[in-house]
């Protein structure tokens, strides 16, 4: 057989099977597309839209390297130089990872991103991670805010389940334009009444979600409060810094509402207003190893506003430092509510220099306007144990101020010993309508609080509270 012919089925051999390779490889492809039924990822947007609150769409737009999960908000267009608008870049970004399981939104160190009111919305696949090592700020203050946005809120985190909040860096509310807005009066400098805030925005709020954490990163100025959860469930805050200027109104540091099973924990606050604020609808609430310094004290309150009913259970205040504050521990009910505050238990607590030390108000008002009523908040079950410190002698330390119709009962005291911080010792605790026991005797001495049971106990079809 000549050469010509040995080379010719060669190069027919060669052919026919680099074709079947084809073939195998095709079929094989083809097969792994449909099992997995996964769709093909598409280059990031280049104009990205906020206005779409609605879920990211199954195809969502992912860096060049989705392999890890991270999705760097510089890799979407962000600027990071704390003038220019990065809300876009930072919500493609959001939605990219929203659509992996263990997805991480990633701001940077030594970049500044400012962003506008924003809703990070969900459901997301679970393990969502939004990181800030960087600085995220908000605008300077309510001329710059824009027009369209609202002024309730900067920050939104909402629908999510396994979602955390994280990182070494800064978010800044870029508050103090709105401190000082002329609408709700607030204590200034000396004592003097000054200008407060109009409708300024939540810093940072949890909406209907769960199984969240808050861990590591600074919050500080507030336009109002820096962080505000409504009906979450299953909440870890841990190490956590808040600050605003002690004289910054209604910077709450941490505010539940309607949220249940929530630990907060080895954090630092200081602020204009309540440290931490339980509002009603709120159970299983532990916290231990924070400090208050200053602020308005651990809240429980204000409840029953605009005679409603509302209900806070079993909550723990443990191991914790309150300094230079307004409050210590402090329980707040307007007249005319109905419900009740049961199961709480405050021990181990440092006072240092702290105004109304331990306080039950259920004659809570903001106007010399409010009429006496008959209703309240059941107060009922709350335990004061080993809270020790010091206190500012312009108000007593021990003040329980019960309503007439429903009586404050099972309070206990036990190792309670305050001092002044400076002047002379106050010997004239307050109580009215307050029942209860000491365990131990209490500095200053508390005659006032009655033992046994009122005559008349709060009718429990009224008062009870549906978990």
């Amino acid at each position: 057989m000549s050469l010509i012919h040995w080379s010719f089925i060669l190069w027919t051999t060669m052919i026919l099977f680099i074709h079947n390779l084809d073939n195998v490889e095709g079929r094989y492809n083809n097969h792994k597309r449909q099992k997995k039924n996964s769709p093909a990822h598409k280059p990031p947007a280049k104009s990205p839209t906020l206005k779409d609150p609605s879920p990211p769409s199954p195809s969502p737009s992912v860096p060049s390297n989705p392999s890890n999960h991270i999705f760097n908000v510089r890799s979407f267009g962000a600027v990071g130089d704390g003038s220019a608008d990065d809300t876009d870049a930072v919500m493609v970004a959001w939605k990219s990872a929203c659509a992996v399981n263990s997805g991480v939104v990633l701001l940077p160190e030594n970049y500044y991103f400012k962003i506008t009111s924003t809703i990070f919305s969900g459901p997301c696949k679970p393990g969502l991670v939004f990181q800030v090592d960087g600085t995220l700020k908000a605008p300077d203050g309510p001329e710059s805010w824009p027009k369209k946005d609202s002024r309730d809120q900067w920050l939104v985190f909402y629908r999510l389940d396994q979602m955390t909040l994280t990182g070494r860096g800064t978010i800044e509310g870029n508050g103090e334009k709105w401190w000082d807005l002329p609408c709700k009066p607030h204590r200034g400098p000396n004592g003097k009444t000054v200008s407060g805030p109009c409708k300024s925005p939540t810093m940072i709020r949890f909406f209907m979600s769960s199984n969240l954490v808050l861990s590591g990163v600074k919050i500080q100025n507030s336009p109002m409060f820096h962080v505000k959860f409504n009906g979450c469930q299953g909440v870890l805050i841990d190490k956590l810094s808040i600050s605003s200027p002690k004289l910054s109104p209604n910077t709450d540091g941490i505010h539940l509402e309607d949220t249940k099973g929530v630990g907060i924990y080895d954090s630092m606050i200081s602020n204009g207003d309540d440290c931490i604020s339980i509002g009603p609808g709120c159970s299983d609430v532990d916290i231990e190893g924070v400090t208050c310094a200053p602020t308005h004290g651990i809240s429980i309150g204000s409840l029953g506003v605009h005679n409603s009913q509302a209900c806070v259970s079993n909550l723990t205040v443990r191991n914790t430092i309150i300094k230079e504050s307004d409050n210590g521990l402090r329980i707040k009910t307007w007249q005319g509510g109905t419900g009740s505050v049961t199961g709480l238990r405050f021990e181990n607590i440092q006072m240092e220099n702290v105004r109304n030390c331990i306080i039950i108000d259920q004659y809570y008002c903001l106007s010399k306007e409010c009429l006496n009523q008959t209703s309240a908040v059941y107060v009922n079950d709350v335990s004061y144990r080993n809270i020790k410190g010091t206190y500012d002698v312009r108000t007593p330390p021990i003040h329980f101020a019960c309503s007439d119709a429903v009586a404050c009962t099972n309070i206990t005291l036990s190792e309670v010993e305050l001092f002044p911080y400076e002047g002379k010792l106050q010997d004239n605790p307050f109580c009215w309508n307050a029942y209860g026991i000491q365990e131990t005797m209490t500095i200053p001495p508390l005659d006032c609080l009655r033992e046994g049971e009122p005559d008349t106990i709060a009718d429990p079809s009224q008062y009870n509270c549906l978990s």
